[in-house]
């Protein structure tokens, strides 16, 4: 991946914010009982995987992880999700891909 590369990093954050629109929508989710709660967070956690294998895989540099988080970040706020909720999201999908990032292979 190019150092200033935007498109394949674009695709995959509109891919992260469908997955998340998809399991989490801006309506609301039932969180009301421990399996509705459990079963959120599983989905949360997919999520989160495949962004550090994302980034485990493509090795995205810093202008790449900022317009990741940006676009996330956008498009959550366009799609209605209260400030609180984007902020949270961004900082944990930006936190998720830079620890990746560092993380060296096994041999």
């Amino acid at each position: 991946m190019g150092w200033f590369s935007g498109k394949a990093i674009d695709e995959f954050a509109d891919s992260i914010v469908a997955e998340l629109m998809e399991r989490f929508p801006p309506t609301g989710i039932e969180l009301s009982t421990e399996k509705s709660a459990q079963r959120a967070m599983k989905n949360l956690e997919r999520i989160l995987s495949l962004i550090g294998a994302y980034a485990a895989e493509h090795r995205p540099g810093l202008y790449q992880k900022a317009r990741f988080g940006n676009r996330v970040k956008w498009a959550l706020k366009e799609a209605g999700y209260p400030p609180p909720v984007v902020e949270l999201v961004t900082h944990e999908a930006v936190a998720k891909m830079a620890l990746a990032t560092r993380a060296r292979p096994a041999k």
